[in-house]
């Protein structure tokens, strides 16, 4: 029998990794279906089941906006009868955030675009207002005792197809000013696909010696199939939180062409086999995503394992091999 001969206790800890469950939001904003809040309970369930701990169940914005959103409140209250589970919202605004906290939410995430133009058509608020907005909101929580966790996620970090180019030098501003009005820490989104993996290492690493592991999450669309090529490139640079939506719906109604988030269940796939624990379980997660296929019917999916399917014990030999290198 092979042993280690490096003691267990001496033994470098396995690479993990966080997928926080974006579909639920990101996923269904963006598409005509309206899915049944039963339906989202038992997608709840099963992620939850799978092994996801964090997922984002909603977004606290009028119902005449996103009728697929309506019921986001009644789809928290369950989220949070799971053990363990963390429960995000967006919220766009302040009253958002009060609905956000009055419903308990664990996190929200208040959106932030880096793009001047894309910020007013989808907030109709300039960034640096957003920034403002972020501090009453930060008031608003410490007044109340809350500990719900407030996440400045900032938007068009690699560009715009309103505005084109988003300079570098803004987004690491914009950054930095929503932690310094109250934000608990921040994650960059490419939201209309147009990052590369050099790009996302030279901003990763410029965003993370500026404020650390208070840049938290990296969020990535695949639109441009090169979206698991950008978490590698995250990754690298220490990122180890990523969004995701499950089969690979999602993008930004405000954002034209902005389509395909990465797909949860290929990214899990894929950190596994790279030996990093994510503690999901990709076959479940490929039986979740066909019974969510059948709440969309119609709707255009994402993702490539889900056609090719799992090579045998591909993904556990990767983690034994990482556990005892």
């Amino acid at each position: 029998m092979h042993t280690s001969p490096i003691p267990s206790d001496q033994q470098p800890p396995v690479a993990r990794a966080i997928v926080r469950e974006v579909g639920l939001r990101d996923g269904l904003q963006s598409i005509a279906t309206v899915v049944s809040t039963a339906h989202k309970i038992d997608w709840i369930n099963a992620a939850y089941a799978a092994g996801q701990r964090e997922i984002e169940v909603g977004s606290f914005v009028p119902a005449r906006l996103l009728p697929q959103l309506a019921d986001t409140a009644e789809v928290l209250a369950h989220a949070k009868t799971l053990p363990g589970l963390v429960a995000s919202v967006l919220v766009p605004n302040f009253k958002g955030a009060e609905r956000a906290l009055d419903c308990g939410a664990d996190l929200m995430v208040v959106p932030l675009s880096a793009s001047h133009a894309h910020s007013l058509a989808n907030l109709r608020k300039t960034p640096d207002e957003v920034v403002a907005e972020v501090a009453r909101i930060r008031a608003l929580r410490d007044a109340s005792g809350h500990r719900t966790l407030i996440e400045g996620g900032v938007g068009t970090a690699f560009g715009c197809t309103l505005q084109g180019e988003v300079a570098e030098s803004e987004v690491l501003r914009l950054m930095q000013a929503l932690l310094d009005a109250g934000a608990d820490h921040v994650s960059l989104a490419d939201t209309v696909g147009f990052a590369d993996p050099a790009s996302v290492a030279r901003l990763f690493e410029k965003a993370r010696a500026l404020v650390g592991d208070r840049l938290a999450c990296a969020h990535f669309h695949d639109t441009r199939g090169m979206g698991l090529a950008n978490v590698y490139a995250a990754w690298q640079t220490g990122i180890t939180r990523f969004d995701a939506c499950l089969a690979g719906i999602g993008g930004c109604p405000h954002a034209p062409g902005a389509s395909g988030n990465v797909t949860t269940e290929d990214l899990v796939f894929m950190l596994e086999r790279m030996g990093v624990a994510t503690g999901i379980d990709v076959t479940a997660l490929l039986a979740l995503r066909q019974r969510v296929a059948g709440w969309l019917a119609g709707e255009t999916l994402h993702g490539t394992l889900w056609q090719a399917g799992l090579p045998q014990n591909a993904a556990p030999a990767a983690l034994r091999e990482s556990a005892t290198a």
